[in-house]
Formats: structure tokens, sequence, C-alpha cells
């Protein structure tokens, strides 16, 4: 009879990875792994050299996707497939998306170190472009993974050099005309399960004291990225009240509306966040002593409820309404764009629980209010799930944190699934 010794996720390369992925891509403060740039582009070079040490196969999609493949006893059978993304917002924490690549490589290696080979083949898959600050669209990588991203996207402006997420993919030798022709390198009939290791990036888990969560369902949005409010400008005291076409104001009420309508929802049980992460004038015309003629603004709605978003969204509408009336201004909202709810796998989380049952590793079932690659593979019909690492002073900034026992958690509960 054959003797393994215990089997946990490979601590020490974790450890190295994450140090490494820190020093290449500083940007005081925090991290920048710009998407389609060379940030990105270091951390996916790093990814494919641990990789061949651990004797991985690694394929490069049209996109630069990378699928990186411990062979398992009976390849044939659809795989596991597990991973993240590697971009960050800029001035991000070094956690955010690479936790779940780091955790599937992990993972591998401490089935090596255990002399254990999965029955199944286990692809690390590490996508690109999912931070949408860069590109104005939700998981450009995990769509283009799935063959599903639309070819219009190809046109999409990168946010910090105005050119089209084509001509950055040009750049790094990739092939945009072969994912407008939806060229993929894995299909769903391949994947037997997808398996996304994340930090929470929220509160829960920290104020519950608990290392470990699995995630139930992922929220959808609808956003506004480029919305404006138009009204009149003029002198700060030469025109009363009743005759400002304030933009200024304009927006406020929107604001007030929508937060006291958040309030009323949040206390008959039903979830959903909004957001207006920027709200501001023209500096080329705004002074202290003129009425804002115009504001610009963005706004970011969220809920696992489909019913939700649509009920928000019309009711917003009819505060527009009512606020142009009463302020005689004009809201522009421009394109609005979003992405769909996904529910996870009952059955794959039942596994999970149960293999952190088995290890002693306490674990909080909860929703994800971000949005994650994740979300891809459950609306694609693949069996999902998504484990969630308890982390400190939230994320997409430079004081976001993790520490390395509850990743090692995670990363164990993983070695465990795909061994199964």
């Amino acid at each position: 009879m054959t003797v393994h010794p215990p089997l946990s996720a490979d601590r020490a390369l974790a450890v190295r990875l994450f140090d490494q992925l820190a020093e290449m891509s500083r940007d005081d403060p925090g991290v920048t792994r710009d998407a389609y740039g060379a940030g990105e582009q270091r951390a996916h070079d790093l990814m494919s050299k641990v990789a061949a040490e651990l004797g991985l196969s690694c394929d490069v999609d049209a996109a630069g996707n990378l699928l990186l493949t411990l062979r398992g006893t009976e390849p044939n059978l659809p795989a596991w497939v597990v991973g993240s993304h590697l971009d960050s917002v800029p001035h991000g924490g070094n956690f955010d998306g690479a936790a779940g690549v780091v955790a599937g490589l992990a993972a591998i290696s401490g089935l090596a170190r255990a002399g254990r080979r999965p029955r199944r083949s286990v692809i690390v898959v590490v996508t690109r472009a999912e931070e949408s600050n860069w590109f104005p669209a939700s998981y450009i990588g995990g769509r283009t993974l799935l063959g599903l991203l639309p070819a219009e996207l190809l046109d999409l402006p990168r946010s910090d050099t105005g050119r089209p997420l084509r001509d950055h993919m040009r750049d790094l030798g990739l092939a945009p005309e072969r994912v407008a022709r939806g060229e993929r390198l894995l299909t769903p009939d391949r994947v037997h399960g997808f398996v996304e290791t994340h930090i929470e990036q929220g509160p829960a888990l920290e104020a519950e004291r608990i290392p470990l969560g699995l995630v139930t369902g992922i929220s959808g949005s609808f956003r506004y990225r480029k919305a404006r409010c138009i009204g009149a400008y003029g002198h700060s005291g030469a025109v009363p009240r009743r005759y400002r076409h304030d933009a200024m104001f304009a927006v406020s009420d929107l604001i007030q509306s929508l937060d006291s309508l958040w309030s009323d929802l949040d206390s008959t049980g039903r979830t959903a966040t909004i957001t207006f992460g920027e709200v501001f004038t023209d500096a080329t015309q705004h002074g202290f002593s003129k009425i804002p003629g115009e504001l610009n603004f963005c706004l970011d709605v969220r809920s696992a409820d489909v019913a939700l978003l649509d009920e928000i969204h019309a009711r917003m509408m009819t505060f527009i309404t009512a606020i142009e009336k009463t302020r005689g201004v004009r809201f522009a909202l421009g394109e609005k764009t979003g992405s769909q709810p996904a529910t996870m796998d009952v059955e794959l989380l039942r596994r999970l629980g149960t293999i952190a049952d088995r290890l002693g590793i306490a674990y909080l079932s909860l929703p994800s209010g971000a949005g994650h690659d994740a979300a891809v593979f459950a609306n694609a019909g693949i069996p999902t799930a998504m484990l969630f690492v308890r982390n400190q002073n939230g994320s997409h900034n430079p004081h976001e944190a993790m520490r390395i026992e509850d990743f090692h958690a995670a990363a164990t509960v993983l070695t465990h699934l795909v061994l199964e």
C-alpha cells in the first residue's frame, strides 16, 4: 500500500510568486499591471516560466490568455479548470486576480510534492483584461477564452492611451482577427468544472473571523461611464434660485434619490450596490463664482437579481424626468453597459464545503458583489464555483492585504478538489 504525505498547496511557491509579482509591478503607491500592456505581460511571462518548471504544457490563445496544463492519468476526460486574471487597476493591490492564478500553480506543485497525479487534467487559465478600467467592457479575457467576445469590442479604446484593443493585442504579437472570428482553445465540453480563487475584496470574512468563503452567486450590473447633466452657466450672485439651471444640484438630487431608494431596498433585504465613482465639472469652465452649467459623472449599479436591476433602472429614469423638470436641466447618460448575474453550481459548492469540513477549515457562504471571470464560465453552462480568501483593507487600493495562511487554506481546498 502506497503511503502519501499530507496533501496541501505549495505555500513556499505562493510566497515567492506573490513577492515576484509585487516587485515587477511596483508603481508607488501600490502595483500596476496594465491590461494588454507591459505590466500584465511581465506577469504572464512569469507564470509561463513557473509552469515550465512544474512540467506543465503552455498554450496561448489568440487573445493572449494562457492555458497551463497538468496532464491527468485519464486526459480524455473533461478537465478541471482553475485560475483568474493578472491585470490590476492602476495603483492597486497585489492579490486581486493574482491569488487565483497562484492558487492553481500552488495546487499543482502541492500534488507533485505529494507524489500524486489527478485523474482529470488540470488547466490553470490566466486571463487578460478583467479589470474594466482599462477597456470599458467586462471580462474581456474570460470572454475571449471561450470565444464569446463580440468583434466590435476590439475597437474599444484603452483608457490611458486612447488606442483600440486590437492594436494593443497586435503590439504583443497576438491575433485580434482570430478573436473576431471567435476562435478558442477551450470549449465548454472540455471543462468538468471551473473554480476561481479570489480575495473577497469586502469586509464580511474579516468581520466574521472566517478565512474562507464559498461564493453563491456573482452580481450583474448596469453602468453609465460617461454620463452628463447639462444646465446653464451663470453668475453665482446674480441668478436667483428660481431662474437657475444648476447641474450640480440636479446631480445631487439624483444621488440623494438613488441613495434613498437603496436604503429602502436594504431595509427589505433586497441586495444591490449603487456607486457614483466620478462626479466632476469641466476644469476649463468651472469657477468659484460660476453656477455649474455641466456636470460629468459615472454610475455603477450591481445586483445578483436581474429583476431588481431593471427596477432600479426604471426608478432612476423616473427620478431623472422629475429632476429635469424641477431643475431645468437635461441628462445625457450615454452608452449603457453592464453584465449578467451568475449563479454558482450547487453540487460543486457542496463538494468544496465537504473538503473544507474534512480539513477543519471554517467557511462562510456569501454572494459576490464584484464581477469575476467565473461569471463568464457559469453563464456558458459550465459548472462553476468561487473560493473567497479573507483579506484586509478592501481592494482596488494600495493597502489591499491578505494573510498567507488564509490563502494557503483556500489553495489546499482547491488541491484536494482537483484530485477527486
